[in-house]
């Protein structure tokens, strides 16, 4: 499974590789900073989502390439602005310098808006997809509903007010299932929908599979805040706790949080059953979720 989760990163990365200006392209400074951020490594979970999922579903991995860089693009971008002093004020992302750091907040800003918007291109000009027009369109709104303020933007906001006080279990749940879910969401969906003809109540097996893995996801963050090895992680430990952001491990306790994320990735694994073998490599990513150091 390791080979075939480094072969899903390094596919994304070619793919990016194409969709994104190069840096010698003017103007040369936006086009580096979108390179830095979205080329500077990680871990590429969101794409190695929609492949897995295409995986499972019997879906040519060419088909799904712009699907997977558009994920990523909208990632890097959100972790861009997230880093900004107005926001999350992180001087280190993925062991690196953040993007205002070497490039200025204006440039980081602008780069996160032209990543954005180079993200919705992807999805409407990839020639590959292998969807009529009305699937093109479900893709897109997918995509814009996970991103917006119902979505990850939603999520910050709600993020950013709470800062400081006391949440309970169901407002933490909410919050997190649009800051960090939703893109997870549209990860697996966006792909699913490239299957001609999936049946409905498959499809609703994956989209319930993929809410727990994002919960779960973000609960293991909050955990690795809490004991994780900044270096490991490539970036500052204790920052929740420094900025009395609301988390997991803060509400539940660290030992409670844990379980809770067992029991999420326990849900979401019995939510392939029908699938048989072929989706073996979600479940595995689903297990890999709360073992990760970073």
């Amino acid at each position: 499974m390791h080979s075939r989760l480094e072969n899903y990163q390094q596919r994304v990365r070619a793919a990016m590789e194409h969709w994104l200006p190069a840096a010698e392209t003017h103007p040369t400074v936006l086009h580096e900073s979108m390179r830095y951020s979205t080329l500077s490594g990680g871990k590429y979970f969101r794409p190695v989502l929609v492949y897995a999922t295409g995986d499972a579903l019997d879906i040519d991995l060419a088909q799904l390439d712009g699907i997977a860089s558009a994920v990523e693009i909208i990632h890097s971008y959100s972790l861009i602005h997230d880093d900004l002093p107005a926001m999350d004020d992180d001087d280190l992302r993925r062991g690196k310098p953040t993007c205002h750091k070497v490039f200025g907040e204006a440039m980081a800003i602008l780069a996160g808006d032209a990543l954005q918007a180079l993200a919705f291109h992807i999805i409407a000009h990839d020639p590959k997809m292998p969807v009529t027009d009305s699937v093109r369109i479900r893709i897109f709104e997918a995509l814009t509903r996970a991103c917006g303020s119902l979505g990850m933007a939603g999520g910050q906001a709600i993020d950013l007010v709470s800062t400081g006080q006391q949440l309970g279990i169901a407002q933490l749940e909410n919050m997190h299932i649009r800051k960090t879910g939703a893109l997870i969401r549209a990860s697996v969906r966006m792909s699913a929908l490239c299957k001609p003809d999936l049946d409905t109540a498959i499809l609703q097996q994956l989209e319930h599979y993929a809410k727990c893995i994002g919960l779960a996801f973000q609960i293991h963050d909050d955990i690795l805040d809490v004991e994780g090895d900044a270096k490991v992680m490539g970036k500052a430990q204790g920052a929740d706790k420094a900025l009395e952001k609301p988390t997991y491990p803060a509400l539940l306790g660290l030992e409670e949080a844990r379980e809770k994320a067992r029991e999420l990735i326990d849900e979401a694994v019995d939510s392939l059953s029908s699938l048989g073998d072929v989706a073996d490599m979600l479940r595995w990513l689903a297990r890999y979720i709360i073992t990760r150091s970073n």
